[in-house]
């Protein structure tokens, strides 16, 4: 039996999770508190496995009830229940020592899931914010991939190629058996190149690809 303690400053979240949680056969909700110092007061008389905390609460916030529980109780994991799903509060929340992050709107059988998570000396965070975190991270790298396209002066993919065998000597003709095209598109290519570099020949293009880092 996972014993369960809930830290909420609102009742109604706390009878909700009573509700959510009733028919767990493995799982006992043996106490409530209202903010951090309600739990500090409740865990020495009470055994508890998993605490379930809000993060925003009066008198001792979730930060500061878990840097303790922490620090006193290090047998006990903690469940972060909150509304804040910026990854700031959650990395500090983690880096404290809380095991997992779920959010207010999880539903029951993923709360489930990650209080036997937990419990077990594992971590969890619910799928919401997984989600999130990889879509900014995924954002992040689709900018990243811009922004390095850009310092290449808006060059093309094609372009660059083309570029790089022009500054290793290459001909229009043997660039084109290279990248199996006519020797009409690179001379295409090689004339766009001209253009969006400001080159005047050869030398100057090469120039230009020494200075955007295109070859060493």
């Amino acid at each position: 039996m996972i014993k369960i303690l809930l830290v909420d400053d609102h009742k109604i979240i706390r009878d909700g999770i009573q509700s959510l949680l009733k028919d767990e056969a493995t799982i006992q909700v043996v106490g409530e508190a209202s903010n951090g110092l309600e739990m500090v007061d409740f865990i020495p008389n009470n055994p508890v496995d998993v605490i379930l905390m809000d993060l925003n609460m009066p008198l001792m916030d979730g930060f500061e009830g878990t840097k303790y529980i922490r620090e006193n109780y290090p047998n006990i994991k903690i469940l972060v229940l909150s509304m804040l799903d910026h990854e700031n509060y959650i990395s500090k929340v983690l880096d404290l020592g809380a095991s997992g992050y779920i959010l207010k709107n999880t539903g029951r059988e993923e709360m489930v899931y990650a209080i036997t998570t937990v419990a077990a000396g594992n971590q969890f965070i619910c799928t919401e914010i997984a989600l999130n975190l990889l879509k900014r991270v995924q954002s992040t790298a689709t900018k990243t991939e811009a922004n390095g396209s850009r310092q290449h002066g808006d060059l093309s993919k094609r372009e660059i190629e083309v570029l790089r065998l022009i500054a290793e000597g290459f001909t229009n003709a043997e660039i084109a058996d290279k990248l199996f095209t006519s020797k009409r598109t690179i001379e295409s290519h090689r004339q766009h190149l001209i253009e969006k570099t400001q080159a005047k020949n050869t030398a100057a293009l090469v120039k230009f690809a020494l200075e955007k880092g295109i070859i060493d």
